[in-house]
């Protein structure tokens, strides 16, 4: 084939995943990544690599861990799955018994080895190493000021912000910590670490999860509670809004950077997609909140069929709840394998939808000469509804009926979730008719704001909006976004 020819690719790099936070056969958003965090424990970088391997679904390009034993640092990053990573040899190298981990998709910063977390810098009081799951809305304006003072950044990552803030204060690290979370603006959950000490902090407005957990006398610190249950860890509560943690030789002290007068705004998108159905968020689990959303959806716009089925694996749980508000029964209609593992065929345009079936099938004998309700959680570009209703059609579905579990997706992220630009959201110029013809549908229905609200059902339902951030849907941001250079189309890949 002709080097002049653009073809597609399954992975666009050498190492599974490589640009997956970019573009791929499925327009599905991207979660920026997840943290764990170990504070006392004589096995913290094997519990980490345990909790990392929990959290794989929220980040597949890059892992990294960084264990202190009190007087260095022992730590590695890399490229790939958490188990390609980290080999039985280089874990015995990562000695000690405080730890952070992180996995990432690459929507913030380039695709690369060095933007891989945690970061680890030396400073004036001896290492730093930062892991952080989100985004930093103002961090290219604080960068910038930055730069023109002196400072030398060595990634394109928003999280080594942090570290410059921290590192050119002249107050102690917990003061200096505090004047750089103040400083900067966005959706974040930090876990900073020392040779000796561990401070763990949440944005002002609780925009991305983190949770406290104890096994015996060690603390524990993950972006999902699933990853407490896989250690054995007990939940002890959520971090919230503004709260900073400060973990040394006196044990945990409990601190805020900011006092409670914004409004809790935890991502939407936690619920209905990104978690796993395992977690439990704001006291509300995520399998149970997403049959609720399912049940919903039934109340506020059923349709007749002959089986609902989902797409796996984000929204079983909401079909199973359509099924049973419904009583049409729900069926395995579609079928994800999970087995692709690596591949480096670069299939012509011709062969592209038989790349999007090595990923997902549709089961003839469950949908042929059925009307099929077809539950998702959410439509981004259209361009995978569309395979997905003429997959089903093509296994012998006489109507699908496409349901989804979130309002429409109109605006663009700027808190750490790979969102395209706005014009690219098929929801932001469409209506709803519009979008149902584009996708080949029969029939298409959103869940209102309203239902998802009443759905998720979690400690902060008197709040408002449940406590949740809706901005993706309503465009109501609940922090500034004034972009200096410019307004942003979205979120800063």
């Amino acid at each position: 084939m002709s080097d002049e020819v653009s073809v597609p690719k399954f992975w666009t790099g050498d190492y599974y995943n490589e640009g997956s936070g970019k573009e791929g056969l499925f327009d599905k958003l991207k979660e920026e990544c997840g943290v764990f965090g170990v504070y006392r424990h004589p096995e913290a970088a094997s519990l980490s690599y345990y909790g990392l391997h929990a959290l794989q679904h929220r980040g597949e390009e890059s892992a990294g861990m960084c264990v202190s034993d009190g007087n260095e640092f022992h730590y590695h990053r890399g490229m790939g799955l958490v188990k390609e990573v980290f080999t039985k040899d280089l874990m015995a190298t990562l000695t000690g018994d405080i730890s952070i981990g992180h996995v990432r998709y690459s929507t913030s910063g380039d695709s690369k080895l060095t933007n891989a977390q945690p970061l680890v810098f030396k400073y004036r009081d001896g290492d730093l190493a930062v892991a952080t799951n989100g985004n930093i809305v103002n961090a290219p304006e604080i960068r910038k000021e930055l730069e023109q003072s002196g400072s030398i950044f060595q990634t394109t990552s928003d999280t080594e912000v942090i570290a410059h803030l921290i590192a050119r204060s002249s107050k102690d690290l917990v003061e200096a910590a505090k004047d750089a979370f103040r400083r900067i603006v966005g959706g974040y959950a930090f876990l900073i670490m020392t040779n000796d000490r561990l401070l763990v902090a949440s944005d002002p407005h609780g925009l991305r999860p983190l949770t406290m957990g104890k096994l015996g006398d060690a603390y524990i610190f993950a972006s999902e509670t699933c990853a407490l249950e896989t250690i054995g860890a007990e939940l002890i509560r959520d971090i919230e809004p503004g709260e900073l943690l400060i973990l040394d030789e006196n044990g945990l002290h409990e601190d805020r950077f900011e006092e409670q007068k914004h409004r809790k705004a935890l991502c939407a998108m936690e619920y209905i997609y990104f978690a796993r159905p395992d977690s439990d968020m704001n006291g509300s689990n995520q399998h149970a909140a997403r049959k609720r959303m399912g049940s919903q959806m039934a109340l506020e716009s059923f349709v007749d069929a002959d089986v609902v089925t989902g797409v796996p694996d984000s929204s079983i749980s909401a079909a199973i709840g359509y099924a049973e508000q419904t009583g049409i029964p729900y069926e395995l209609g579609m079928i994800k394998n999970k087995y692709t593992g690596r591949t480096f065929i670069q299939p012509s345009q011709e062969l592209r939808e038989q790349g999007v079936k090595m990923k997902l099938s549709a089961v003839r004998r469950v949908v042929e000469g059925k009307r099929v309700v077809m539950i998702d959680d959410s439509i981004v570009r259209g361009t995978t509804s569309r395979r997905i209703v003429n997959m089903l059609r093509d296994a012998g579905a006489t109507e699908v009926h496409v349901r989804i579990t979130s309002p429409p997706f109109k605006n663009p992220c700027f808190y750490g979730i790979d969102t395209p630009n706005r014009d690219e959201l098929i929801a932001s110029s469409r209506s709803v008719e519009e979008i149902c013809r584009e996708i080949n549908a029969d029939s298409l229905s959103f869940l209102s704001p309203e239902g998802l609200i009443a759905s998720i059902k979690g400690n902060h339902q008197d709040e408002y909006k449940g406590g949740l951030c809706l901005a993706c849907f309503d465009n109501d941001y609940p922090t500034t976004l004034n972009f200096k250079e410019g307004a942003k189309a979205g979120c800063g890949c």
